[in-house]
């Protein structure tokens, strides 16, 4: 009996030794192809039906899937839910399908300059669920993971965590449907909101190359949403600019991997609009007048350090970047650029490098590109060390209201309420100090909450407030057309005046 169990063990061994090596060339020269390319959009989007959920790569109009959305318009399909940064412009990208009443829920952070957008939303004609931006990208990427919910810091204290804002209104202005209140839970001391995550039907997405095996690349700020939408649709179609060999993209420069990728077209032809032509204005010399914008944006230059990481929203916030000399500052814009340089000069504009606020910009030598999701993890990370936006309301507490008038204008959220939720960033408003004669700097904000005491540092084209834990605003620095009466005659809320008070300093030109 022994030896029949020796002889079974030698048998065994004698086997696998034969067998492995087999079994090892036979894994290690596999090579499966999981996408299937497509001739024309028509064929690829053909099982896309009314009610579906998509998910649509791009920001404002940069990586647009500008030919399946065009398909998908002429297709005819309706009460769609489309999951998106924003919804293009009233005649491209998703306002073609705005505009054919195709859309019954956007699920999106920004309402931007769609004018139809936002009046199909205060008509009651659409749903519009306005999440966070930062939000809206882990959302996606959770999805793709397979996380069904997580726990953020961004919108504690806002509508986004307890709940009212509007998704729906009535005809007559009313609120029909609102949002739910979140769960919340406090880890080290601080306070978080869950949200779940989000999948779709189908993605789809814009990237520039992909090769025959599916893998994808993307170009410059073109990669934004795209990257974590490929992987949180049960189907994902893209449409390419161009199909290469495999082994032509190296596989340390695949954005997206195959696995993730179902369909591929590609196309020629590229509208490419861009949403903001801005491009580099030669300097004349001279004085730059003292008016109330230009001192604003003299003095928010003085908040710069060398060695710095800032983030920086559109007007006054980008404009103080100009006076940045003598010292490396570096700036991320939230659409996935970091190192973002000056604006173009005329001819050099490329529609494939916009920055958040989507003008044409161009990007430091040693800066990088990537997807949204990675941009608020920077964010949301506390990397970024300054955030500089601005405002219509700041509370005496540093609470922080730019992002909606309800019933009269809605812009969204956008990045703001990441960007001001970092415990480790300063962040800086900078506005005028009221706005028609009504104070903007209260004891508590009235309009919808884009942060709870998030504000650091006031700067208005009268003073500099500073909001102190436990003492509330403490008024720090002065113009010199100004008093201390006249600054509380034009401040809604009370406020301390430093020991050390100094009139408003303004940077060197």
């Amino acid at each position: 009996n022994e030896y029949k169990s020796y002889l079974s063990r030698m048998m065994l061994k004698k086997f696998i030794r034969k067998s492995v090596p087999c079994i090892q060339r036979q894994f290690s020269t596999t090579n499966s192809v999981s996408a299937k390319f497509f001739d024309n959009v028509d064929e690829a989007i053909a099982d896309i039906k009314d009610g579906s959920k998509l998910l649509v790569g791009g920001f404002g109009l940069c990586g647009t899937p500008e030919f399946i959305i065009d398909g998908l318009s002429k297709k005819g399909v309706k009460d769609l839910t489309c999951v998106s940064n924003n919804a293009g412009t009233d005649d491209f990208g998703l306002g073609l399908l705005l505009k054919n009443h195709q859309i019954k829920r956007m699920v999106s952070s920004y309402v931007g300059e769609n004018a139809e957008f936002e009046r199909q939303f205060l008509s009651g004609e659409l749903e519009v669920e306005l999440t966070p931006q930062g939000t809206l990208a882990e959302k996606i990427r959770a999805g793709g993971a397979g996380v069904p919910a997580f726990f953020t810091p961004t919108g504690y204290g806002t509508l986004i965590h307890l709940g009212g804002s509007p998704i729906k209104y009535n005809k007559d202005g009313t609120v029909a449907i609102e949002s739910q209140a979140r769960e919340e839970r406090q880890f080290n001391g601080r306070n978080y909101i869950m949200e779940e995550a989000i999948t779709g039907d189908f993605a789809l997405i814009k990237a520039y190359k992909a090769d025959r095996a599916g893998n994808l690349t993307f170009r410059k700020s073109a990669n934004n949403f795209n990257q974590p939408m490929c992987t949180a649709a049960k189907t994902t179609i893209v449409e390419v600019e161009e199909i290469v060999e495999n082994g032509t993209i190296p596989p340390e420069d695949v954005h997206v991997q195959s696995i993730f990728v179902d369909r591929i077209i590609q196309r020629t032809g590229y509208k490419k609009p861009i949403e903001r032509l801005t491009l580099l204005e030669e300097s004349q010399g001279g004085q730059i007048p003292d008016t109330p914008k230009n001192r604003i944006i003299r003095r928010a230059a003085l908040e710069f350090r060398d060695g710095m990481f800032a983030n920086l929203g559109i007007g006054i916030p980008m404009m103080a970047a100009n006076f940045i000399k003598g010292i490396t500052v570096t700036l991320q814009s939230e659409n996935g650029i970091l190192g973002l340089g000056p604006f173009p000069r005329p001819g050099e504009q490329d529609p494939d490098l916009i920055n958040a606020g989507k003008q044409t910009v161009t990007v430091q030598e040693g800066g990088s590109f990537f997807s949204s999701d990675k941009s608020f993890a920077m964010i949301r990370g506390g990397h970024v060390d300054l955030t500089m936006l601005g405002g219509l309301q700041v509370s005496a507490d540093g609470d922080l209201a730019n992002w909606m008038i309800p019933g009269k204008m809605v812009k969204g959220m956008g990045g703001a309420m990441d960007l001001v939720g970092s415990a480790g960033t300063q962040v800086v408003v900078t506005m005028e100090h009221t706005a028609k004669g009504s104070h903007k700097i209260l004891p508590h904000c009235t309009l919808p909450l884009t942060g709870k005491n998030v504000v650091n540092k006031i700067i208005t084209e009268k003073c500099v407030m500073e909001v102190v834990d436990g003492v509330g605003l403490v008024l720090t620095e002065i113009a010199d057309s100004e008093t201390v009466d006249s600054i509380k005659t034009s401040t809604g809320a009370s406020f301390e005046v430093s020991p050390k008070l100094q009139l408003l300093q303004q940077i060197d030109v």
